[in-house]
């Protein structure tokens, strides 16, 4: 037993005489970190010795500044440099389905779907996506009404490959007649899944833009029409390409990319480089602005089978009212962004919480007090020229005209009394949704990539959050008093039995309290 206690105790003391160091523990010689070579002075003073830290000031501030150079065929190279290994570079151009007036419909669609294809250096999309692999890189195409995006998020040491592979995908696409016919059936397919999803918000805007800008711009079809899919072939890309893909057109923005290495990759792969479909300039540019006309477009449809299931989503029509608001190059722009987050709204189910928008008009007054309703929506659409202000509201078909007149009334509020408590709670939100968003790097590629293509120039978000801030309530009354002297655009998806006449409607909304005209029926 003694034998036992004297061995525990040459463990525990690391080393002793005749003993040996134990397995695992630390050698008898090793100093701890116990203050000892230091031992009078105290914790709360610098060591003697050692270099004066120098801390990172937080004031706010973004420190990095977005640099754009224009380069001598008219393409601008933006950038935003941000720590991290990963990058995300794209090119946008000054194209889309609103350019589309001289030309099918759908062409923009057709050329988001070939995105990233074969090329003239790149046999297939998988020999491109193997490229993107070895820099852990990933691709995406996006076409909006007014803009296409190509973009690559990947290490920043493969800056110069990505850089080489975007000009290859814009300028040099093969456009095969393979490739072109699978494009079609996945149209097609696009096109059956969005009339068959139980969320019709996408056909929505798509019918309030046509009803809002009625054969112009913005209101032409943004997902190619069914007639169109067989028509559209290389020779008709070739002749949109043309006009539409000029480098003056387009926009080289990166994040995460030193500006200097980014103008010389766009140097070295995109000044002189000859496009798959000539260098012949642009000589058909459509430079329409968008004339806003108003209007309403219906659609009858049988919705009581959208959703099928052990708990089926119940009939619902869908009603979507719109007035005209500004352009996001106007001042009035911050404005009508705090008024659609005072809006605010959503579905009529939700957990609550922060930054759900609960305490929205549109869940005060709509949504806690008329359960009948199942969503009441505010959206803002703003473009370069023109913007739409709407609410989407969604309820059984035999309430229709009761839900019309409850948004026709919430319209007429916005030109009332702001509560100050209630804008401010909207500017703080919207702040929150901004800085939020722009935590995530390819937000950032996209915000720095639309400013430049718009303005040549990008206001940083402090700039934007002062803008925020410096809205008072004169300021909403204002942009939502003038707003109102327009005529809606409407657009109904479901059983519209029950929908009050465009002209009703217009009248509720010219009115001082938003009601609907009386309706008398000699039978009922």
């Amino acid at each position: 037993m003694a034998a036992a206690v004297l061995a525990a105790a040459r463990l525990l003391r690391g080393a002793g005489a005749g003993g040996s160091r134990p397995r695992f523990g630390p050698p008898a010689y090793r100093q701890f970190s116990s203050g000892g070579a230091y031992p009078s002075i105290p914790l709360s003073s610098p060591l003697p010795g050692v270099p004066k830290p120098v801390f990172a000031a937080v004031d706010g501030q973004e420190k990095f500044e977005t640099k754009v150079t224009r380069l001598d065929n008219g393409l601008q190279v933006a950038s935003q440099n941000k720590f991290g290994q990963f990058c995300t570079v794209g090119i946008l151009v000054n194209s889309g389905s609103r350019y589309e007036a001289k030309y099918l419909s759908g062409i923009a669609h057709f050329l988001e779907k070939l995105a990233f294809s074969s090329t003239a250096r790149f046999d297939s999309k998988d020999e491109i996506l193997l490229t993107l692999e070895k820099h852990g890189g990933i691709c995406d195409c996006q076409t909006s009404r007014d803009t296409t995006m190509y973009a690559v998020s990947a290490d920043s040491k493969g800056l110069d490959t990505v850089v080489g592979l975007l000009a290859e995908v814009t300028l040099h696409p093969r456009l095969t007649d393979e490739e072109i016919e699978m494009t079609r059936m996945a149209v097609q397919f696009e096109l059956e899944d969005l009339n068959m999803r139980p969320d019709p918000e996408p056909l929505l805007t798509e019918m309030i833009h046509e009803a809002a800008y009625r054969g112009n711009t913005v209101g032409l079809h943004r997902f190619c029409p069914i007639e169109n899919i067989p028509k559209i072939n290389q020779e008709v890309l070739h002749s949109y390409l043309r006009n539409y893909y000029t480098p003056d057109r387009m926009v080289l923005a990166g994040v995460g990319v030193e500006h200097e290495h980014l103008v010389e990759c766009a140097e070295k792969y995109l000044l002189g480089a000859q496009p798959a479909w000539g260098s012949a300039g642009a000589v058909d540019i459509d430079r329409s602005v968008a004339q806003y006309t108003g209007g309403i477009v219906k659609l009858e449809r049988d919705m009581s089978n959208v959703s099928l299931g052990p708990t089926p989503i119940p009939e619902l029509t869908h009603i979507m009212v719109g007035l005209e608001s500004c352009s996001f190059l106007e001042e009035d722009f911050i404005p009508f962004a705090v008024l659609n987050m005072m809006m605010g709204g959503g579905g009529s189910f939700s957990a609550g919480g922060p930054g759900k928008g609960m305490f929205s008009r549109l869940y005060l007054n709509v949504l806690n007090r008329h359960h009948w309703m199942y969503n009441a929506t505010s959206y803002h659409h703003s473009y370069e020229d023109t913007g739409l202000l709407c609410i989407h509201a969604s309820a059984d078909p035999r309430q229709v005209r009761e839900m019309v007149e409850i948004i026709t009334k919430e319209f007429i509020l916005m030109g009332g009394t702001v509560d100050t408590v209630e804008l401010e709670r909207a500017k703080t939100q919207l702040m929150s949704m901004l800085m939020m968003n722009l935590e995530s790097r390819p937000v950032i590629f996209e915000d720095v990539g639309r400013q430049v293509l718009a303005t040549q120039s990008r206001k940083l978000p402090q700039e934007l959050c002062m803008l925020i801030r410096n809205v008072k309530p004169d300021d909403i009354q204002r942009v939502a008093s003038k707003m109102l002297r327009g005529k809606p655009a409407v657009a109904a998806l479901g059983d519209l039995t029950n929908l009050p006449t465009y002209e009703h409607i217009q009248v509720a909304l010219s009115s001082r309290d938003g009601r609907l005209p009386r309706t008398y029926r000699l039978f009922r």
